[in-house]
């Protein structure tokens, strides 16, 4: 069905372009609600689309850059772009809270009345439904590609369905109990909990950005690969794993590692164990490249160990 994130129609950049379709739609239902009622709770609900349509048309950008194959100069690929949609769709958060506050605190010195609430309420609402759609097909599809643009995307339009249904609450009371100084006070809330959400975007780039290991998850899968080719002979091993490093890079999974192998095994033999281990790795854990350096039992490859500082020299690094 549509809403199975394993439907070969929802790809990133498929899924990327249904939300700047959404946004554009949630913007005009956003903006005619707060055009029939003048609450300025709408508006800051409105112009919060305005970042989710300019996170979306970034967020496409990336997600084509991402699909390039890999190039002389991006030998590694160009995954990482997705990490660029994350943060600039956080700063962009960082922007809509300000002018959202910007516009509620001369409402809450001087508060309006509304009108129409039940055409804004009401419109409110379907934009909400379409965004909430929208995240939960996006957070599956998120999984199955691995990609941080639909899941940035996605959260953000989960706050959007929050931060709507926080509004609307607050519209029902202004109703019910006349107090309109709630209106601006509101908006000024919706600002402060989107700040929170871009802060948590624009951490999970730079993380990315900055070659962070995989998740436990996948390390415990990586771990459990290396254990089962372990091989020992008399209580010593005979083939052994260590110096294993891995990182993200958007969508794919990097591991590099040595593989200490008996002296007197022939070239043949060393290498069809690599290839098992290079392919139960990929079984593993799914768009992970395994780089296996075979080494001789005894021999200890001279590297430089990069939590030293640039002066500490050249150091045998350590297993990860």
């Amino acid at each position: 069905m549509i809403g199975s994130a394993s439907h070969p129609w929802l790809t990133p950049r498929r899924l990327m372009t249904v939300s700047v379709v959404v946004a554009l739609l949630t913007i005009a239902l956003k903006t005619g609600a707060w055009w029939v009622t003048g609450s300025v709770g709408l508006l800051s609900d409105a112009m919060e689309s305005l970042v989710n349509l300019a996170a979306a048309l970034f967020g496409l950008w990336m997600v084509t850059v991402a699909e390039r194959p890999a190039d002389d100069d991006h030998p590694f690929g160009h995954d990482k772009a997705e990490y660029f949609s994350a943060g600039f769709e956080g700063i962009l958060i960082f922007g809509a809270a300000a002018a959202i506050i910007w516009s509620a605190l001369p409402r809450l010195a001087d508060p309006q009345p509304l009108e129409q609430l039940g055409w804004g309420l009401g419109l409110s609402v379907l934009s909400s439904a379409l965004n909430g759609l929208l995240a939960w097909v996006m957070l599956r599809a998120s999984r199955m590609h691995r990609s941080i643009t639909l899941e940035a995307d996605a959260r953000h339009l989960l706050t959007d369905v929050w931060t709507s249904a926080g509004v609307v609450l607050g519209l029902v009371l202004v109703g019910v109990t006349g107090w309109l100084w709630l209106d601006p006070v509101l908006a000024i809330a919706v600002a402060l909990n989107i700040v929170w959400e871009g802060l948590k975007l624009v951490r999970r780039s730079v993380h990315g950005l900055m070659d962070v290991a995989v998740d436990g998850q996948e390390q415990a899968a990586i771990d459990a690969v290396l254990t089962r080719f372990t091989l020992h002979q008399g209580g010593q091993p005979l083939v052994r794993f260590d110096h294993v490093m891995t990182r993200n890079s958007g969508q794919r999974r990097f591991v590099g590692l040595h593989m200490h192998l008996p002296p007197g095994w022939t070239l043949g033999r060393a290498d069809d164990l690599r290839q098992q281990v290079e392919r139960a790795l990929a079984d593993a854990v799914p768009a992970l490249h395994a780089s296996i350096q075979m080494l001789p039992d005894g021999v200890e490859p001279l590297t430089v160990d990069l939590s030293d500082p640039p002066e500490g020299g050249a150091h045998e690094s350590h297993a990860h």
